[in-house]
């Protein structure tokens, strides 16, 4: 710490040029040489520790304080901080970053122990001074109301670099008032400029391909000369990210696991912990707070860093004002065209960032539950049933030797008509299942079902369409009756200009009115009806198969590349079953159908698999994604319908 104290409230003795005729910084220890002596508060800020030098900044706004007071008071006490002036006031005076370095001037408190001082009634000083006024807030508002504060206590603000008249109780002119207020506003206008032009210069530097701050996991740094010669001449270079040949694969393999295995966060940690050698751990930029091993954060992390598609994104996090919080997305500043090698495609990102590959209030993995030392059953659904009616994942549950699937919300999470506790029992779910997927995944109809399935929506859709049309048309009939009957009203009006004004603006209005219904029915017309492509369910092989049968891992794990979704309905005694497919998940979805007893032929094979196949060829099987803003599939599915004995009936429709 410093010769005298910094950081302690009311340190040892100050050095010697701090010692000026008159002005001692003990003075407020005995009693005053003259009666005219004016005990006085320093208040200091510098913005922060990083990119300034506080063990400089504060002693010289001391002293520049110090220079300015006349012969007769003294400074007795000594706030300061080191932080941003732009912060609110009540997150101001907190830190702690004067305890990190020597600073030479001692410490009573901040800018909240100031105020309290002062407005508690028994101040050690009379008034404050500080080097300049926009020391005390880079914000108007919170600068005058500090000022205001401080004199409603009795407690006059001075600045060093403003006339300074003592008179028992400082008094200030208007034009010094008319002064302070400009400065204030020319400090907040030159922080909002150069935060502006500073916000324009990381967009450019973005979309230009140059890296912000460290690497991320996958990508080591290339370090390019500065092109401006004078700063080349300091060291300084930009940057751009090139793949790392060691962690680059691990980041692919994350993104496999988790859009075409769908394992949760949990699983993919433990396989990554599971060999450090091949997948090492990413490290900090402190490498004293490196854990050596792999956290879900660090995963969740890399799941969301949307640079591994070969964009430069920037402003993804808040870490200057926002403390570290994650910005939307609309906030984000992408780079127009890629800027450096992709370890991923943008496809492969979109279905990776979901949020869960699972309902609420469940977990990955086909076996027992391990937290549950008791458990003695696994379900074929489990993570695969969703109350329809709660949203919420459903539970097994044995009753009588029998697999059901349960749910019991609590009382403040359960939706009116939602019975206290539902059941459903397993086998009847599961039969259901299985001859849906007989017939509309694995049979030979299965074309024509999602061709009728997609006739059968872009039917209703059209005849939806139709009737908004007519609704549109009719409104924009009954404007144009209106807008007549208007105008017929201003030919047979007299010369009362203040009824004509009136008209007009009414008509006016309707022609305004006519103008968003024109423009609605326009974009309705350009609507086209919905397709399909039945390219990805040809890819899988036809034949029977008996899901209950099947050993339950591979049974697990053939629902989780499906991303099987059944939706029970308790109130309408229904079951909607759902699939989806994904073109980087019909690979493994082969090899692993093909360990359950099917045999693909090689004209199901997917062309990734077929030998000699470039997966960037642009005659391959079209991908049904459209990136960046989504991920769009052609999911068949259908409704079952229960009835007693557990038969089914099925209700189709087409779900997008």
């Amino acid at each position: 710490m410093g010769s005298f104290g910094a950081g302690k409230k009311g340190g040892g003795p100050p050095p010697s040029w701090l010692m000026r005729a008159g002005k001692s910084a003990d003075a407020g220890t005995g009693p005053p040489t003259t009666p005219a002596v004016t005990r006085i508060a320093f208040l200091g800020r510098t913005s922060t520790e990083d990119q300034q030098d506080p063990t400089i900044s504060i002693p010289r706004q001391l002293r520049n304080c110090l220079n300015a007071l006349p012969d007769g008071p003294v400074i007795v006490a000594y706030f300061y901080d080191i932080e941003s002036g732009r912060k609110d006031l009540s997150e101001r005076g907190r830190g702690r970053g004067h305890e990190l370095m020597a600073i030479p001037v001692p410490r009573d408190g901040g800018i909240q122990d100031l105020l309290a001082e002062a407005e508690g009634g028994q101040a050690r000083f009379d008034a404050v001074i500080c080097e300049s006024v926009e020391r005390i807030a880079r914000r108007t508002y919170y600068g005058t109301l500090i000022e205001h504060r401080l004199e409603r206590a009795g407690v006059p603000l001075l600045a060093s670099d403003e006339p300074i008249v003592l008179t028992g109780r400082t008094a200030r002119s208007a034009t010094q008032v008319l002064t302070r207020r400009v400065k204030q506003g020319v400090a907040e206008w030159y922080v909002l400029d150069m935060l502006e032009k500073s916000w324009g210069g990381f967009e450019e530097h973005t979309r230009q391909g140059f890296n912000v701050g460290k690497p991320p996991y996958g990508y080591i740094a290339v370090k390019i000369p500065h092109p401006v010669p004078a700063k080349r001449a300091e060291g300084k270079y930009k940057s751009r990210l090139a793949p790392d040949p060691v962690r680059g694969p691990a980041v692919e393999q994350i993104f496999r696991w988790r859009a075409i295995d769908r394992m949760t966060h949990e699983q993919i940690t433990s396989h990554l912990n599971a060999d450090l050698v091949r997948y090492p751990p990413p490290e900090p930029p402190d490498p004293s707070r490196a854990l050596g091993y792999w956290t879900r954060q660090a995963v969740r992390d890399i799941l969301k860093n949307p640079k591994y598609t070969g964009h430069m994104v920037w402003n993804r996090r808040a870490t200057k004002s926002g403390g570290g919080k994650h910005n939307p997305p609309s906030e984000w500043i992408w780079s127009a065209e890629p800027t450096h090698p992709a370890l991923i495609d943008v496809e492969l990102f979109v279905v990776a960032a979901e949020e869960t590959p699972y309902p609420k209030r469940t977990r990955g993995g086909a076996g027992p539950n391990k937290n549950h030392p008791d458990t003695a059953h696994t379900y074929a659904l489990r993570t695969h049933m969703v109350c329809a009616l709660c949203e919420h994942a459903m539970f097994g549950k044995h009753r009588h030797g029998v697999p059901y699937y349960c749910c019991n919300p609590s009382r403040h999470l359960r939706p009116e008509g939602h019975p206290a506790t539902l059941y459903v029992r397993e086998d009847r779910i599961l039969d259901g299942v299985n001859r849906f997927f007989l017939a509309r995944v694995f049979g030979d109809e299965r074309e024509s079902l999602l061709y009728a399935l997609t006739d059968h929506q872009a039917a209703s859709a059209a005849a939806d369409q139709e009737h908004r049309a007519k609704e549109l048309e009719a409104a924009i009939a009954d404007v144009d009756k209106r807008r007549s009957r208007q105008v017929r009203a201003l030919e047979l009006s007299d010369d009362d200009e203040g009824f004509i004004r009136e008209i007009r603006c009414r008509v006016a209005e309707l022609g305004t009115e006519r103008a968003r219904l024109v423009a609605s029915l326009e974009t309705l017309n350009a609507e086209r009806p919905p397709t399909v492509d039945p390219t990805l369910i040809r890819a899988l092989p036809m034949g029977q198969i008996n899901l209950a049968g099947l050993d339950h891992e591979l049974r697990f794990k053939l629902f989780r590349l499906f991303r099987l979704e059944v939706r029970y309905n308790k109130l309408s005694n229904r079951a909607h079953c759902t699939i989806t497919l994904t073109p980087e998940a019909l690979p493994t979805l082969q090899s692993e159908l093909s360990a359950s007893g099917f045999v693909v032929p090689p004209e199901c094979m997917y062309p990734e698999k077929r030998k000699g196949t470039d997966r960037n060829n642009s005659s391959s099987v079209p991908i049904l994604t459209v990136p960046p803003v989504g991920h769009a599939t052609n999911p068949p599915g259908v409704d079952l319908r229960f009835h007693g004995g557990g038969h089914f009936e099925f209700h189709e429709r087409y779900v997008v």
